[in-house]
């Protein structure tokens, strides 16, 4: 079995093994290469060599310019690619079945499992990149920790809060909620004046996933050497009457976020709030510039007054393809990439998350729109959140089609009345017999 390449067998069997708190066993190699003339291979001294970079980063030109300003024998090509709808995940996973995937390229913390199934990350461990955990935080560099195999290096989170319009919540006199309750209310007094609180948009899965997340639900879990998943777990059921709620009394649009509609309703003011990510800071500034200095950052609302409970929405990782040709610088530059001060800093500019380094940034670096949000110091708000992230939430495989999965029947509720438990009851036995067919024992959670 090559050193090299990520077995099928790390996610197939791998629930047996639950070192690092929760894992896959890996499988060992005997470093034999692969056979197929695309060997890993160790760059010689004064050699020259290009190594592909896929990524949807918004500015990442920048930071790999820099790379590539002090790094001449290294030169890293950026390939921007579609992150709408998954597009990125569907051309990554499409390059390797064709044999030809780029060196390294950007995924996100959920999908991560899925890759692992089609052999197409290469484990890093065996390269030395445990001598750069404690550079990170470590929950998020779990993420990619699964036995004994490293198979990405972690680079932005996504913890989630509420952005508003301040002007015209103090307009109508709308507090801003602590609770869900109060969002609700909230909701009410806005529909009143003519607006809708913001949307619930039915093919966004990963923010659907993120409330879940923070109302204590567990979507996928291992017992012996089986999965489980349980999508329709209590936690989930309370979130998805929730907004069922929200949507059958009109107090919330459906259309896509995100998108075109979406955005002209930010800039009228017909949708005054929105329950994102950190990174929806440059998303926000870079799409409804007429609204400068009218909007502000709050904490994502509780189910209960006082808690401290958040979410992560998104995560993303700078993960090296099994077939790199020269893993170790690969596996350099995306280290660099993701700690070097100067580097985060563009990255920072560009608005990509908030940093997963533990050093060389400060929470103020973020505020990057301090304008945008009326002079706030916005990423105190997202600090605080990332700060209480349930950290015993994992990911596993197949999340991008149980997203998908979650869009269309979301989707099909809105257009024919069904009921929104009735979506996560289809999605759970969808999402078993997807796994089954990939090979992976698997049952449902209880």
């Amino acid at each position: 079995m090559s050193n090299r390449t990520v077995h099928r067998r790390t996610v197939l069997g791998g629930a047996a093994a639950v070192a690092a708190g929760w894992a896959l066993t890996g499988c060992g190699g005997n470093g034999d290469g692969d056979g197929d003339g695309n060997a890993p291979r160790e760059r010689k001294k004064g050699q020259r060599i290009q190594l592909t970079f896929w990524s949807w980063v918004p500015g990442i030109d920048k930071p790999v310019d820099l790379w590539n300003r002090r790094n001449p024998e290294v030169q890293v090509k950026v390939e921007k690619v579609s992150a709408v709808n998954g597009q990125q995940y569907a051309k990554m996973h499409a390059a390797i079945k064709a044999g030809n995937p780029p060196d390294l390229g950007q995924i996100e913390f959920p999908v991560v499992p899925g890759f692992l199934l089609d052999n197409g990350l290469l484990d890093l461990a065996p390269l030395g990149a445990a001598r750069h955990k404690n550079k990170f935080s470590g929950w998020q560099w779990q993420q990619s920790v699964f036995g004994k195999g490293i198979y990405a290096i972690p680079q932005a989170s996504g913890p989630m809060g509420l952005f508003l319009r301040q002007d015209l919540f103090d307009r109508w006199e709308v507090q801003t909620p602590r609770t869900w309750d109060e969002y609700e209310a909230a909701a009410k007094a806005v529909r009143k004046k003519g607006a809708w609180i913001e949307t619930f948009a039915p093919t966004n899965g990963n923010r659907f996933a993120g409330l879940a997340w923070q109302a204590g639900a567990k979507w996928y879990g291992t017992h012996g050497d089986t999965w489980t998943v349980h999508l329709d777990d209590e936690p989930t059921r309370k979130v998805a009457d929730y907004w069922e709620s929200l949507v059958r009394q009109k107090l919330v649009k459906t259309i896509p976020d995100r998108q075109n509609a979406w955005y002209k309703d930010l800039q009228t003011g017909a949708i005054p709030a929105w329950v994102g990510a950190s990174w929806g800071d440059a998303l926000l500034a870079g799409n409804a510039p007429g609204t400068k200095g009218k909007w502000r950052a709050a904490p994502l609302p509780q189910w209960k007054a006082g808690e401290q409970a958040f979410a992560n929405w998104g995560g993303s990782t700078t993960a090296v393809f099994a077939k790199a040709r020269y893993p170790e610088d690969a596996l350099d530059f995306a280290v660099w990439l993701n700690t070097d001060p100067e580097s985060m800093a563009l990255l920072i500019d560009g608005g990509y998350g908030f940093p997963s380094a533990k050093k060389g940034y400060a929470t103020t670096d973020l505020d990057v729109d301090k304008a945008f949000f009326g002079g706030q110091a916005y990423s105190k708000v997202f600090a605080a959140a990332g700060a209480h992230v349930d950290t015993s939430w994992r990911w596993g495989p197949g999340v991008d089609t149980l997203y998908q999965r979650l869009g269309d029947a979301f989707t099909d509720a809105l257009a024919d009345g069904g009921s929104f438990r009735s979506v996560l009851t289809k999605v759970q036995a969808q999402t078993v017999a997807d796994l089954k067919d990939k090979g992976l024992k698997v049952e449902s959670g209880g």
